[in-house]
């Protein structure tokens, strides 16, 4: 998910037509779907019929099957069979099924078993991860801590990373699952945290082993090492580098997460153990998923459920607030969807009605961006309903420093990664590294603060670490919002902060400190 989108030429670099890095502004990697004339059944409960003789179109697409509250899914094979399909993965414990078909009346098929709400076909959704820039590399500075490119990471120095480690660097019982496009275990920086057990592919809608090689986009590998790279002596360190890191790929190799990608990743953290999860992308067939549009809100509902089957297990989901310069609690032009095919994009209004998945789902805690100078990256969306925390994401436009002359992040990269360009990689000892920029590079260093946070408290729920997590922060106020001039919203609407220092719709509660998390 974590794709870009397109937005008016004037937004310059953040422009998809541009290709702008980033980390697309869609979530900064904001997963974008694409929605292409998909068509949704709701559903009363019934016997199946045979299905009449419908035209096979030869090319199989995949479907979510909603079933009502209570009922179970125990005859989901065969009504999918029966219905034309074959059964791929059944989510019993929240009531969904994935399946596929060639048939082009699937939906309404399978809509007729007992006790299915709906019935609804993905494989024309996706999100792509775009990015791309011109920066020149950095040299690296010299490391006053942690390992041999540590002088470069500007975004650990700005929440006290350093001190934090003289007190609590992690503990290996504590798994940050990474939901992304993967992650390159064979790199030096993941080996030594990298929890094999607790990973999986989630690329085909039901859990696979992850396989050398998995992460060809390179996105998970980057939101990876900024959570968890090890203090090894060599290329950077991440905000947690003695914690357990898993792999959940939820893409595929070309970074479109689909809706059945995403219930796999959420089923498999509630049910293997995982603390925290990284979710740095966008989940939607739409940039915002209307509940009052029978698609849409059956996949919000399927994606809700596995995210709730997830908090009801213990996990804490921590989201990118994404990439669209947007008041998401105020929302009402959506420029960008469906984003998928490339130029299908339809303007249309959107109301509160309207939400982005995973950031909006309620206990979700939402991450905006910031830069060198601690001011709201000028990509970053925003809310007062979404934003819970702030942490680095970067800015390459309002923030360069001599501390960051790139305003980028810098984390590791997949050996197999394709989204970064020559000037933007860093090769130390053989391994490769990228700067990045966009609330996708922010929210891994919320859910690392996290796990430290964890680390020092075990016995915490997830409860009450998304309310430790929200009071590890240094409160931020309200900026001059005037240097966002050239940076509106969708709707042309400029950006607007609302609240106070205690509380506001750029920060949240504020930056992420890990010293405090710690102390």
């Amino acid at each position: 998910m974590a794709p870009g989108v397109s937005r008016p030429a004037a937004h310059g670099e953040t422009n998809r037509s541009t290709k702008e890095e980033t980390v697309s502004r869609t979530s900064i990697y904001r997963i974008r779907r694409a929605f292409v004339a998909v068509g949704l059944v709701a559903l009363a409960g019934g016997s199946l019929a045979a299905p009449a003789a419908a035209a096979d179109t030869g090319v199989q697409s995949t479907y979510l099957v909603l079933y009502t509250a209570g009922a179970r899914t125990t005859g989901a094979q065969k009504a999918v069979e029966s219905a034309g399909g074959t059964l791929v993965a059944d989510y019993s414990a929240i009531g969904v099924v994935v399946a596929r078909s060639s048939r082009s009346d699937f939906s309404a098929a399978v809509g007729r078993s007992r006790g299915v709400d709906s019935a609804v076909a993905t494989g024309q959704f996706a999100t792509k991860v775009t990015d791309t820039s011109s920066e020149q590399p950095v040299a690296a500075a010299a490391a006053t801590w942690g390992d041999s490119l540590s002088g470069l990471q500007w975004d650990m120095r700005q929440i006290n990373v350093p001190q934090a480690h003289a007190i609590n660097s992690g503990i290996r019982s504590v798994v940050v699952g990474d939901i992304d496009t993967g992650l390159d275990f064979t790199h030096p920086d993941l080996a030594p945290n990298y929890d094999a057990s607790r990973s999986t592919d989630c690329s085909s809608g039901t859990p696979q082993p992850l396989a050398v090689g998995n992460d060809k986009n390179g996105h998970g590998t980057h939101t990876a090492g900024t959570i968890a790279a090890a203090a090894n002596g060599t290329g950077i360190v991440g905000v947690a580098p003695n914690v357990s890191i898993a792999g959940i790929k939820s893409s595929n190799d070309d970074g479109f997460f689909f809706p059945e990608m995403v219930i796999c990743s959420f089923v498999w953290a509630a049910t293997h153990g995982i603390d925290v999860t990284n979710n740095s992308y966008f989940a939607d067939p739409w940039l915002f998923n209307c509940r009052n549009d029978a698609g849409q809100r059956a996949i919000w509902n399927a994606e809700r459920r596995a995210i709730g089957y997830a908090q009801h297990n213990g996990v804490l989901v921590v989201a990118a607030e994404g990439n669209e310069s947007t008041d998401l609690t105020h929302p009402t032009t959506d420029v960008v969807s469906p984003d998928f095919p490339p130029n299908s994009s339809v303007e249309r209004d959107v109301t509160n009605a309207c939400a982005v998945v995973p950031v909006e789902v309620p206990g979700v805690v939402g991450v905006t961006a910031t830069g060198n100078k601690r001011l709201k990256s000028f990509y970053s969306s925003y809310g007062t309903s979404s934003a819970d925390v702030a942490a680095p994401g970067g800015d390459s436009i309002l923030q360069l420093t001599a501390d960051a002359p790139n305003g980028r992040v810098l984390s590791t990269f997949s050996s197999v990664g394709t989204i970064c360009l020559p000037r933007r990689l860093v090769v130390e000892n053989g391994a490769k590294y990228c700067y990045l920029q966009g609330t996708s590079m922010a929210s891994p260093h919320a859910s690392g603060v996290a796990a430290l946070l964890l680390s020092a408290h075990r016995a915490m729920t997830s409860g009450q670490l998304s309310a430790a997590l929200q009071g590890a922060t240094n409160a931020l106020s309200c900026p001059d919002t005037s240097i966002y001039a050239a940076f509106p919203q969708n709707s042309g609407a400029p950006q607007t902060c609302q609240g106070g220092s205690g509380h506001n719709s750029f920060y949240g509660s504020g930056e992420v400190d890990a010293l405090k998390a710690v102390q």
